[in-house]
């Protein structure tokens, strides 16, 4: 029987919201969960992202949705970045992750940056079913087997840090990670050089870190390899 945790989050009546989102880059799977979100649930619209970047974009353009189903392996994210920027944007909504990884330490640490349920990939209908009825709830729902593990310290410091950060801050520490310089980064976002640099202060500050060296580590520390040292993603 699937695990249901008694720990509450905000209950949100995700049909009664409007619309919903998958981000997922595979077209069939995302076909497929969208006809499942459709045949369990109510929502006006069901819109589609291949990757965080358009998935960001099309929540630029719209309200808040009532529920983001994600895939943690995409394009543009590498480790659980992407899951931190889409919560963190629409938050109080939640944010199911649909995902081949089952491993307890990426469970856990999924829930750790705000997670609201998560699903193995394939499971049946009535397993999506349940999960969008629990998170419904205002319960976090996790798969069969699931057992809380503790993640290292250092991955769980920079998991919590991360977490803080805000979509436009996630998003610069993606390029620095990428090594990108604050002018090449401006010019990415459409946006000044000197807001960037305010950005790349407030990161450091709110991951605890004095340069920019030490921000990308800490970045490094939420990837999968780090998360799964001895484990092939």
């Amino acid at each position: 029987m699937t695990q249901v945790s008694e720990v509450s989050s905000t209950s949100i009546d995700v049909a009664a919201e409007g619309w919903a989102l998958i981000v997922d880059d595979h077209p069939m799977f995302c076909d497929a969960l969208e006809l499942t979100l459709r045949s369990i649930s109510e929502f006006d619209t069901i819109r589609n992202a291949n990757s965080i970047g358009e998935a960001v974009a099309l929540l630029s353009e719209k309200t808040a949705p009532a529920l983001v189903v994600l895939d943690l392996n995409l394009p543009d994210a590498n480790g659980l970045d992407g899951l931190t920027r889409i919560v963190n944007l629409v938050s109080p909504a939640p944010v199911i992750v649909v995902s081949s990884l089952t491993d307890n330490r990426i469970v856990t640490s999924a829930l750790k940056v705000g997670a609201s349920g998560y699903v193995p990939k394939h499971s049946p209908r009535t397993v999506f079913k349940a999960a969008v009825e629990s998170v419904e709830q205002g319960r976090i729902y996790v798969p069969d087997n699931f057992v809380p593990t503790e993640v290292p310290t250092r991955q769980s410091e920079a998991l919590r840090a991360l977490s803080s950060l805000t979509p436009q801050q996630a998003r610069i520490l993606e390029f620095m990670s990428d090594g990108l310089l604050n002018k090449q980064i401006a010019y990415e976002l459409s946006i000044a050089e000197a807001t960037v640099k305010a950005h790349v202060t407030a990161i450091m500050r709110k991951l605890g870190v004095q340069n920019r060296t030490q921000a990308v580590l800490v970045a490094k520390d939420a990837t999968f390899d780090s998360i799964l040292p001895e484990d092939k993603i």
